[in-house]
C-alpha cells in the first residue's frame, strides 16, 4: 500500500518550471546586455533599488546615504516645500518651493552617487550634476507639475488675485450662478467678426452660468432676466432688447473679458461678437474654482 503523503522534493534531473514573471527577467537581461550595463558593477555602498528609489523619491538619497539626521532633514524639507508648491500654486512662492525642491533632490541624488565619482575629476563632477539636473527636471519634475496644473489645480490670475479651479467637473450639475473656467469655441477666436474689425483672443475664460439650457433670456434697457423672473443688471455690452433661448446642453454665459478698442468699432459690434460667445457648450467647460484653498477663501470677480 502507498503512502498517503510523499514529501515533494526538487528532482536534481529536472530543473524547476518557470514563474509567472521570469518573462520580466529575461526583458530586464536583455535589455542590460543591449545597453553593455553588464560591464558596470556598483560599489558595496551602493544598490540598484536605492538608486532607482533615489532618482525618484525627493531626498530619500540623502536617507539612504545618511548621516540619519541629514536624510530625515531632507526628507522633511522635500515634503514642506511640496505641501507650500500645493498651497501656494499660481504663486511666485510655489515657483521658488518648486525649484528649491528640484535642488534637495539632484544634490541629494549626486551624494548618493558619490562612491562612483569619488576618483573623478572635477569636471566630470560637474558634469555628473548638471546632467542629474536636467533628467530629474525633464523626465519628472516638469511631467509632474503639468499634471498638477493642467489636469487636477489650474491656477488662474484675475484682478490681482489667484483662484485655483478644479478640473474634474460634471458638466451635467452645473446650475445657475455658478463660476466656470471654459474655453472658447476655435471658430469663434481670430478675425471672426465683421470683416476683422472685431478681434477675439484664445485664452480662458472664467464668469458665471447666467441661464442653463430651455431658459429664455430676455433683454431690455433696465437689464435682463431668465424666464420671466427677477430683473438683473446688464452686464457691459448686453443687447437691451430681444431674448435667446439657451439651446440643449449649452449654458448662457456672458464673457468676462479685458476689452481693448483700436478705431470707431462700436458698440454693436461688439455685443454682436460677445453674444456670439455666450452660447458655451459644455463639453468646453474647464473647471470650477473651489470656494475655498485650504485656509485663503477664494474672491471672485
Amino acid at each position: 500500500m502507498g503512502r498517503k503523503f510523499i514529501p515533494e522534493s526538487p528532482s536534481p534531473f529536472y530543473p524547476p518550471r518557470a514563474r509567472w514573471y521570469s518573462a520580466f527577467y529575461y526583458l530586464g537581461n536583455a535589455v542590460r546586455r543591449r545597453l553593455a550595463l553588464d560591464r558596470f558593477a556598483l560599489p558595496r555602498e551602493m544598490k540598484a533599488s536605492d538608486l532607482l528609489l533615489g532618482f525618484f523619491v525627493p531626498g530619500l538619497a540623502v536617507h539612504l546615504r545618511g548621516p540619519r539626521i541629514l536624510g530625515r532633514a531632507a526628507l522633511a524639507t522635500s515634503a514642506l516645500l511640496v505641501l507650500v508648491y500645493i498651497i501656494c500654486i499660481g504663486y511666485p512662492t510655489a515657483n521658488l518651493a518648486f525649484g528649491l525642491l528640484l535642488s534637495i533632490h539632484s544634490t541629494g541624488f549626486v551624494y548618493y552617487c558619490n562612491p562612483v565619482l569619488a576618483h573623478e575629476t572635477f569636471p566630470r563632477r560637474i558634469g555628473f550634476t548638471i546632467l542629474m539636473l536636467l533628467g530629474l527636471m525633464l523626465l519628472f519634475y516638469w511631467p509632474a507639475r503639468s499634471l498638477i496644473q493642467n489636469h487636477l489645480f489650474t491656477p488662474l490670475r484675475m484682478h490681482g488675485h489667484v483662484i485655483v479651479v478644479q478640473r474634474f467637473l460634471s458638466q451635467q450639475t452645473v446650475p445657475r450662478g455658478e463660476w466656470v473656467a471654459y474655453l472658447p469655441d476655435e471658430n469663434d477666436v481670430g478675425e471672426n467678426y465683421h470683416g476683422g474689425t472685431v478681434w477675439l483672443r484664445s485664452g480662458l475664460c472664467f464668469a458665471p452660468v447666467l441661464a442653463v439650457a430651455g431658459d429664455t433670456v430676455t433683454f431690455s434697457t433696465n437689464g435682463f432676466s431668465v424666464n420671466g423672473g427677477f430683473c438683473q443688471t446688464n452686464q457691459p455690452y448686453m443687447p437691451i432688447s430681444g431674448e435667446t433661448v439657451v439651446p440643449e446642453n449649452h449654458c448662457f454665459i456672458w464673457p468676462n473679458l479685458y476689452i481693448s478698442g483700436h478705431g470707431d468699432v462700436g458698440d454693436a459690434r461688439i455685443t454682436s461678437a460677445l453674444m456670439g460667445l455666450a452660447d458655451v457648450n459644455k463639453t468646453n467647460f474647464y473647471g470650477r474654482p473651489f470656494r475655498q484653498w485650504f485656509w485663503r477663501k477664494q474672491t471672485l470677480p
